[in-house]
């Protein structure tokens, strides 16, 4: 395909996605299905082109006067890959494929691109309803923060230390481009390419055989600065997929036990293939029995229960910013009711001096701090471990610059760790 004809596969799978109104993953793999001519690298290019519309919907509906799929596709390429009007014009030809050419208030509004005069959450490219409570969290950052948001996310790989290290998974795949994270231990970080492709990793044998996870730095650094030890009691409360599991597993070196287990059972079947390709022999799977209770063994006995929370992932906007237009306020107000009751149950399985580790993957305060305060005022047999003593704890002292503004916990961002967003937030039961 051309990249004209890109553009107008992309228009079409965005009126799908308008009709639909399912994520952006299972339109793509529904139009791929209909239209065997694209092969792979069209695939990939339509992807991209369709996730830094979702990037940057609100701006580019802006400058475009119109939220139609062709209006959003154009301010798309404005706004995330800063294509004038002859650029676009060239390739708007209406010839083979391609999109019908330019008229002229396209092309007027093109050149006069300009996001003077829109309102705060259109030039922060957020939803209305949920910009305030992105000014409560960020206050005067918010622009950097949302502005980072809008941008590609790296390919991030935890080593796997169980099977390797650091240094030799960097000699590894260095032909993939891979360099060391900045604050993970483990981590290593490789570049998005224009194209929106990563590297392949699912043909490396390093990745094949367990020596090498994807997961985001932020996520490897939740796991980190849990602060669990090797022997440890632990319980991974909300695992899905488990690669926060394997992450811990690797951390206490195969000793202790790992109970894993998650309230929907569909979310853990990727594990067991997952730990076995990890070398990973220290984990429990508890899957859910129906009303049966599977944890009642474990009250007050886990030296540490992380408790990863359902929650918005307004955290991961720039991997998946089709989220951030399908959340709803009452989402919201169900996230947090979930995570109150994810913190409430998560309690009774700490055991005197142990840990309940409390982790999301978003921004909000409303999700974060507000839960943790809620929590504390209603369990006085809890307090907070304080930043600066999780950072040193964690061997990397750097991640006390990352203490939450608002209360407990570390608060992590693509504007300032350069990671995904997180919230973790480590609490200590009283002796």
């Amino acid at each position: 395909m051309t990249p004209a004809a890109r553009i107008a596969a992309a228009i079409d799978v965005l009126k799908a996605l308008e009709d639909l109104r399912q994520p952006l993953a299972q339109v793509l793999k529904e139009w791929g299905a209909r239209n065997r001519f694209a092969g792979s690298k069209d695939r990939a290019a339509i992807s991209s082109i369709l996730y830094d519309v979702l990037r940057v919907r609100a701006s580019a509906a802006w400058i475009m006067g119109s939220d139609a799929p062709r209006a959003l596709a154009l301010g798309a390429m404005v706004r995330a890959r800063s294509m004038d009007a002859a650029a676009l014009g060239a390739l708007c030809t209406g010839v083979a494929h391609a999109p019908e050419p330019l008229s002229d208030e396209e092309t007027a509004r093109i050149n006069a691109a300009s996001l003077d005069g829109a309102p705060p959450n259109v030039a922060a490219d957020v939803p209305e309803w949920l910009y305030p409570a992105l000014e409560r969290a960020f206050g005067d950052r918010l622009s950097e923060e949302a502005a980072a948001m809008t941008r590609r996310a790296p390919v991030d790989v935890r080593v796997n230390l169980l099977k390797s290290d650091r240094d030799k998974a960097l000699v590894t795949l260095d032909h993939l481009g891979f360099e060391a994270c900045d604050l993970s231990p483990w981590g290593m970080r490789a570049s998005v390419g224009f194209d929106g492709r990563g590297p392949a990793l699912s043909a490396e044998p390093a990745f094949v055989k367990g020596q090498v996870e994807v997961q985001d730095e932020g996520s490897q650094l939740a796991v980190l600065l849990s602060g669990v030890q090797p022997g440890w009691q632990v319980l991974d409360l909300c695992a899905g997929a488990g690669g926060k599991t394997l992450a811990l597993a690797a951390m206490m070196g195969n000793r202790g036990q790992i109970f894993a287990t998650d309230s929907d059972g569909r979310r853990l079947m990727p594990i067991y293939k997952r730990l076995e390709a990890a070398g990973v022999r220290n984990v429990q799977v508890r899957a859910p029995k129906g009303e049966r209770d599977i944890l009642g063994d474990l009250d007050e006995r886990c030296h540490l229960v992380f408790a990863d929370a359902p929650c918005t992932g307004s955290g991961t906007w720039r991997r998946n910013p089709d989220a951030k237009w399908r959340i709803r306020p009452g989402a919201l107000d169900q996230r947090m009711r979930e995570q109150d009751e994810v913190l409430q149950s998560a309690a009774a399985y700490v055991r005197p001096g142990g840990r309940l580790v409390y982790v999301t993957c978003s921004v909000l305060q409303e999700e974060n701090e507000d839960r943790i305060a809620a929590f504390l005022e209603a369990n006085s047999g809890f307090a907070p471990v304080e930043a600066q003593a999780l950072a040193n704890g964690s061997g990397v002292a750097r991640l006390a610059n990352f203490a939450s503004p608002h209360g407990p916990g570390i608060r992590l961002s693509p504007a300032t760790s350069h990671t995904d967003g997180f919230y973790i937030a480590v609490l200590s039961r009283l002796l």
